[in-house]
C-alpha cells in the first residue's frame, strides 16, 4: 500500500520527522534549503500534504499547480502565509499551532519590554563598544517598568499571559484594546481594563502589540498613531510584520517622538528597514519569540499531529477553515 506524499518545507526536528515517517512518505529538507516559490509548487505537485513554517506563502498560484494537495500545516500560530480563501475555494485544509507557544512568547514578550524600557540593548553596545569610562548620574537611565501603565493592543491567550505578568508580578496598571471586549472573568484575572485605542495609545507608558495580521490590521501602529504616544512611551511588537509602519517607527524614534522599541518582528522579514538599523533606541531581535526548545517542539508535534489526524484520522486538531471538511 502506497504512503500518502508530503513536504517538510524547512529543517526540523529529526524526532518529528521519525514520527511522520512512521504514516507518510516524506520528502524532508534536512539541509534547510530556502525554496522559491516555484520549488515549492513544483515539489507539491504530488503531495496530499505539506508541513510549513510560516514563512511559506501558499496562494492561488501555488495551489493551480498541486492538484492533490489536501492540507497545508503550519508550525506557528500566525498564518499570513496563507491566502486561507484561495486555500477554501480549492477545499485544503489549513492549520496552525496555537496554545502551545502561549507562555513562552508571553515571557519573551515581557522580557523584550524590559529589555527596551532599560536601555539594555544600548548600553550593551556602548560597553562592548569601550565607550565606559566613568559613572554618570544619568547614563542610560531608562523607564520604570513597576507601577506604570501597560497598554496591550490585541487580547488573545499572548495579550493576557502579558497582562498578568504585568499586572501581578510588578504592579502595572494594565489597560487594553481588542475586537471584542473580554468577559469580566478575563479582565478580572488579568486585571485588565478595555479602553479605546486612542486612549490607550496617550495614557500608557509601554505599548505591547499582540495582534494577528490581517488586511484590516496592517498599520495598525502608524505616524497617526505613534503622534498619539507620550514622548517618554515604549512600543513593543511579538505580533507580525506588517502591523507597524516601519518608516514610521524609525522616524518616530529618530526624532525622539517616543522613547524606545522593541521588535521582534518586521514588514518583509527577513529583511529589515534600513532605517531601524540605524537608531539606537530600539531591540531587534529575529522572530524569537517562541523560540525555546521545548516549546518549538511543542509546535512542530502539533503541526506534525494535525497531519496525521486529518490524513489518517479524519480529525485535524486545529484547522482554520473547518467548512472544507463538510
Amino acid at each position: 500500500m502506497n504512503r500518502p506524499r508530503i513536504l517538510v518545507a524547512r529543517a526540523i526536528f529529526p524526532e518529528v520527522i521519525e514520527r511522520l515517517q512512521q504514516h507518510f512518505a516524506v520528502e524532508s529538507n534536512p539541509t534547510d534549503v530556502l525554496w522559491s516559490k516555484t520549488q515549492i509548487t513544483e515539489k507539491l505537485r504530488d503531495k496530499v500534504g505539506v508541513f510549513t513554517t510560516g514563512g511559506e506563502r501558499i496562494d492561488a498560484e501555488v495551489l493551480a499547480g498541486c492538484p492533490h494537495l489536501k492540507i497545508c500545516a503550519n508550525m506557528a500560530v500566525g498564518y499570513n502565509n496563507f491566502d486561507l480563501d484561495a486555500m477554501t475555494a480549492a477545499r485544503v485544509l489549513g492549520t496552525n499551532a496555537p496554545d502551545v507557544l502561549t507562555e513562552t512568547t508571553a515571557d519573551f514578550g515581557f522580557a523584550l519590554l524590559m529589555a527596551t524600557a532599560r536601555r539594555i540593548s544600548e548600553s550593551e553596545h556602548f560597553l562592548r563598544a569601550g565607550h565606559w569610562t566613568r559613572w554618570s548620574y544619568d547614563m542610560f537611565a531608562g523607564a520604570d517598568v513597576h507601577g506604570s501603565t501597560l497598554g496591550i493592543i490585541g487580547m488573545g491567550r499572548i495579550g493576557q499571559g502579558i497582562a498578568r505578568r504585568g499586572a501581578l508580578g510588578f504592579g502595572m496598571k494594565v489597560v487594553y484594546h481588542n475586537r471584542s471586549r473580554l468577559d469580566a472573568a478575563i479582565e478580572t484575572e488579568c486585571r485588565a481594563s478595555y479602553v479605546s485605542k486612542a486612549e490607550l495609545l496617550k495614557t500608557a507608558d509601554h505599548v505591547v502589540l499582540v495582534v494577528p495580521y490581517s488586511a484590516a490590521s496592517h498599520h495598525t501602529i502608524g505616524a497617526a498613531e505613534l503622534a498619539l504616544m507620550k514622548s517618554t512611551a515604549t512600543l513593543v511588537n511579538i505580533a507580525r510584520g506588517g502591523i507597524v509602519d516601519d518608516a514610521a517607527l524609525a522616524k518616530a524614534l529618530r526624532e525622539n517622538r517616543i522613547a524606545a522599541a522593541g521588535l521582534d518582528v518586521f514588514e518583509g522579514e527577513p529583511k529589515v528597514h534600513p532605517d531601524l538599523l540605524t537608531v539606537p533606541n530600539v531591540v531587534l531581535t529575529p522572530h524569537i519569540a517562541s523560540a525555546t526548545l521545548p516549546t518549538r517542539l511543542a509546535m512542530a508535534n502539533l503541526a506534525a499531529d494535525n497531519l496525521i489526524g486529518f490524513l489518517v484520522n479524519g480529525k485535524p486538531l486545529t484547522p482554520l477553515n473547518p467548512e472544507v471538511l463538510g
